[in-house]
């Protein structure tokens, strides 16, 4: 496993990220390390050249030839070095420490959008963060699995509600599992993620076993396609 990253390289990678070149919004790490969690909870391995690019810009616009490669690839090693690190204590340890907001130099609420509590207020980047996730490969989204949609919700109820159905789902949560403390927040919040990378776990790393529809064509027998040569000179060549 690769070392995660120093408190000194979540600041560098942070500052890496507002250096994106404009017009691009960038997410800051807050975001990027729910987003990460949020890519590792699908049920596919997703490539990076897929999970990336939506990391510099949150209207998905592909960076500009003119982006400097030294800086390029100097944020992908500390973003993949994190996306590693997290993937490997989700699946050693059933638990990984989540990058929120400072407490002790807590915003406004002008600085994010009004949420339901001080709690989630301080989850909120992470959870925006994974939602982006699910926006951009929205399988878990799609999933008919009820136990999939109760983890999302757990997550979800940090972000501001949209629709009344959203207001009652939060009310709920927050009548039947209330979260009174920091710490009780984030420790929902972990737990439901790695519910969703356990979820997901067999599909995501599933092999299919393809099945021959005829028996075996030996190297000395006739080809089936046709040609007249054995099997070892045509389509059975090396």
């Amino acid at each position: 496993m690769k070392q995660d990253l120093t408190d000194a390289e979540f600041d560098e990678l942070d500052a890496l990220l507002q250096a994106t070149p404009e017009p691009h919004a960038p997410l800051d790490v807050l975001m990027l390390d729910g987003y990460l969690v949020g890519v590792l909870a699908q049920p596919r391995v997703v490539p990076a050249e897929e999970w990336l690019p939506p990391v510099f810009d949150l209207d998905g616009q592909t960076l500009p030839a003119r982006a400097d490669p030294q800086w390029l690839a100097r944020c992908r090693s500390l973003i993949e070095r994190r996306l590693q690190a997290l993937n490997a204590t989700i699946s050693e340890d059933g638990w990984f420490d989540p990058l929120i907001v400072d407490t002790d130099r807590e915003p406004p609420v002008s600085e994010y959008e009004p949420v339901q509590s001080p709690v989630s207020r301080a989850l909120l980047p992470w959870a925006a963060g994974f939602h982006w996730a699910q926006e951009r490969f929205p399988a878990l989204l799609d999933s008919e699995d009820d136990a999939v949609h109760n983890a999302l919700a757990r997550i979800y109820r940090h972000l501001p509600a949209e629709t009344d159905e959203d207001r009652e789902v939060v009310a709920v949560l927050d009548r039947e599992h209330p979260l009174t403390t920091l710490d009780e927040g984030i420790e929902d919040l972990v737990l439901a993620a790695v519910d969703l990378w356990d979820l997901t776990h067999r599909e995501r790393f599933h092999v299919e076993t393809i099945q021959r529809e005829g028996p075996k064509v030996g190297r000395n027998e006739p080809c089936p396609c046709g040609s007249g040569k054995k099997f070892k000179q045509c389509h059975g060549k090396n």
